[in-house]
């Protein structure tokens, strides 16, 4: 397993000689002490991929063969597979199965945008004048990729297909938690064929290396994943150099159950909707809206089967819910908790636990009459902790569902088809599940409004950011 830096198709030592430990959260033991980049490593990465981007061989590698390439890259995964699943559940502490399904869906991916490659153009445009006019889609250049802990190769994939397709180079920092899935795809990519400097991997903090890639003169874009207190300050530091940004922020996603709906499945999505992953999840349906008429039943279920869900080893099969990612997230959720006492009722969960005496791990948590306005209400927690919110009527439902700061994801459950889409078109989030919770697919755009960020992940949109528009305009008049 590598740990130093990628640039420019090169294994580094960090010019300061600083090194993250990435600890196993299940286990808490050490897995690796991974090179740190420093303002100096993030200019030598940023100066391999701009030589990299203006190069005649990049410059001339058409699409197709960009296509090829990611083509290759979705193989070599496919066959590293369980490689992969099995650093990323060391690293994250999600069960096993999880990871396995993290890795699939970014095979699916790189697929996804190796079909783009050849089919991102421009379009002739009639004007007033009769000349020839035409547009072009050009790579916006050096892209700085920031991705956070919870989906670590997932996340990577979502920005490293759409850029590679579109014709940039990369910087890529992976949180400092997780940054070794990182550093084997872009070793991976190398493999695949991509040249020296197209793609490097720059392990680090956010106030040193996050910034200083934010920061950097030679970096085009910025696509960044993460905290919105983050994005702000992101958003900030990429004002003096006027490069574009692309936020996929926070969450408090509402996911609103009516009376009318299919109760047992209404129940197990609401289940899915915030403790897969741990809860770690941008778009988990933390704050679950239920018609009062079924409050209790529900409640009474979906209690029942927070109960049930299995905390333990990540690698074993009857494991559902893993280790937080680390001790000071762990910290963390446990304090909303706390506060979750005090402001609501508790039915299940609310504890640490330990397994074989170790781990960062928390039960599935479930919280009852909590009041708008409460921290558990509020504030994305990022844990395995759902506040449940009763509503007596359609127009309630809706305005507790947008009562929020957060826009990301929402979640409708009801038989009723006009109910259902009425109720979608009213909900402030960028994606909203009918009948179905946390589905993603490489063809279908995410990204928030408000304060969950702006710009899409996946999908034919995600390629707008990656890309400019040029105009050429043919003078025909003599």
């Amino acid at each position: 397993m590598r740990t130093e830096l990628l640039i420019n198709g090169e294994w580094r030592k960090a010019a300061s000689g600083r090194r993250l430990d990435v600890v196993n959260p299940a286990t808490e033991e050490t897995l690796a002490a991974v090179e740190s980049a420093g303002a100096e490593d993030v200019d030598a990465g940023v100066a391999a991929a701009r030589a990299c981007f203006e190069s005649d061989a990049w410059q001339q590698l058409a699409g197709r063969k960009r296509g090829a390439l990611l083509h290759r890259a979705a193989d070599l995964l496919e066959q590293r597979a369980k490689e992969f699943a099995d650093v990323e559940t060391r690293q994250n502490g999600k069960p096993l199965f999880e990871s396995k399904i993290d890795v699939a869906q970014t095979v699916e991916v790189f697929r996804y945008y190796a079909g783009w490659a050849d089919k991102i153009g421009g379009e002739v445009r009639p004007v007033e004048a009769g000349d020839l006019v035409f547009t072009e889609r050009v790579p916006v250049g050096v892209v700085g990729a920031i991705v956070p802990w919870n989906f670590p190769l997932n996340l990577a994939g979502w920005k490293l297909a759409p850029a590679l397709a579109a014709g940039c180079t990369v910087v890529l920092k992976p949180a400092p938690e997780t940054p070794l899935t990182a550093l084997m795809l872009g070793e991976l990519l190398g493999e695949a064929g991509f040249p020296a400097g197209s793609v490097n991997v720059v392990p680090g903090d956010g106030p040193t290396t996050g910034a200083a890639l934010v920061r950097h003169p030679g970096v085009d874009k910025i696509a960044f994943t993460g905290s919105t207190a983050t994005g702000k300050q992101v958003m900030r530091d990429a004002a003096d150099t006027v490069k574009r940004v692309t936020l996929e922020l926070g969450g408090k996603s509402p996911n609103v159950i009516f009376a009318d709906a299919d109760l047992k499945a209404a129940v197990r999505g609401a289940q899915t909707g915030i403790f897969y992953g741990k809860g770690e999840v941008c778009a988990a349906g933390s704050r679950l809206l239920v018609e009062r008429s079924v409050h209790d039943q529900v409640v009474d279920e979906l209690v029942q089967r927070a109960r049930k869900l299995t905390i333990g080893d990540p690698f074993d099969k009857t494991t559902r819910l893993g280790a937080l990612v680390s001790k000071r997230q762990h910290e963390k959720v446990l304090s909303y908790i706390a506060a979750g006492r005090r402001e609501a009722n508790l039915l299940v969960g609310g504890n640490a636990a330990k397994v074989n005496g170790k781990g960062f791990y928390v039960e599935a948590t479930v919280f009852a009459d909590a009041k708008p306005g409460a921290s558990i209400v509020e504030e994305e927690i990022f844990g395995p902790v759902l506040a449940v919110i009763p509503f007596d009527d359609l127009e309630e439902g809706v305005r507790l569902a947008n009562r929020s700061m957060y826009g990301l994801a929402a979640g409708v459950w009801t038989k009723d088809i006009q109910k259902a889409f009425t109720v979608a078109r009213r909900l402030r989030a960028g994606t909203v599940w009918i009948n179905t919770y946390n589905l993603y697919d490489a063809a279908a755009p995410f990204g928030g409004f408000k304060a969950s960020g702006f710009g899409r992940d996946l999908g034919r949109e995600a390629l707008d950011g990656y890309t400019d528009t040029r105009t050429i305009w043919v003078g025909l008049r003599g």
